[in-house]
C-alpha cells in the first residue's frame, strides 16, 4: 500500500463512562494524514456489550466520508469489554485497521479481568483473533488486520506527529474526553 503525506484516516476511541451507564460514546474522527481534520463520526455502544464491531461497522458504512483508507482503533476493546473484531471490522468495511496500544497489553490480567462480565470466552477468542502484537516505537504496540505491519508501523510513526500517539487517535481521545468529562486529555 502507497502511503500519501495526506491519506484519510479514521481514528476511534472511546469516551469517559461511569460503571452505573448503560452506554458510551464512541468518536471517531477524519484526519488527513497527521496534519488536520476532515471529519466527525459519533455513535454508542454498550458498556461491557458485545456490539461494538456491529456498530463500528455501521458507523463506517453509513457514513458521508467514502474516501476512508484506514481505519485506527485505540485498542480492542471499548467501554469496558465490549470487543471489536478487527478481522470482521476489516472485512465488512473494505478498510485496513490497525488497532493501537500505548504499551504491550497484559493479556493474563486482560483474560483474568474478562471472567468479571456475560460471555467471558467469547470476548477473549475476539482478543486472540486481533492477532499479534507488534512494536512501533517507544512502547506503542499494535495489531492489524488487511495491511502488513511494515506498512502499519511506518503509517504509525509517521502520523504520530505531537506525541507517541498516531494524531488521529490523540484527537479522537481528546475530544472524546471533552465531551463526557468538560476537560482535554493531556494524551
Amino acid at each position: 500500500m502507497r502511503l500519501k503525506a495526506e491519506i484519510r484516516i479514521l481514528g476511534i476511541d472511546d469516551a469517559f463512562f461511569n460503571s452505573n451507564d448503560d452506554n458510551v460514546l464512541i468518536i471517531g474522527v477524519i484526519f488527513r494524514g497527521g496534519f488536520w481534520i476532515d471529519g466527525l463520526l459519533s455513535t454508542t455502544i454498550a458498556v461491557d456489550g458485545l456490539d461494538a464491531t456491529d456498530k463500528l461497522i455501521d458507523m463506517v458504512n453509513y457514513s458521508k466520508y467514502k474516501d476512508l483508507r484506514i481505519i485506527m482503533l485505540s485498542g480492542v476493546t471499548f467501554g469496558g469489554f465490549n470487543v471489536v473484531d478487527i478481522a470482521r471490522l476489516s472485512e465488512e468495511t473494505g478498510l485496513p485497521v490497525i488497532a493501537v496500544t500505548e504499551r504491550h497489553p497484559n493479556f493474563d490480567k486482560i483474560y483474568s479481568a474478562v471472567q468479571n462480565v456475560s460471555k467471558p470466552q467469547e470476548r477473549i477468542d475476539i482478543m486472540k483473533r486481533a492477532g499479534d502484537v507488534y512494536h512501533a516505537h517507544n512502547e506503542v504496540c499494535f495489531q492489524v488486520h488487511g495491511i502488513d505491519v511494515v506498512t502499519a508501523r511506518s503509517l504509525i510513526r509517521k502520523t504520530s506527529t505531537h506525541s507517541n500517539i498516531p494524531e488521529p487517535l490523540r484527537v479522537s481521545h481528546i475530544i472524546a474526553s471533552g465531551l463526557t468529562r468538560g476537560e482535554a486529555s493531556k494524551r
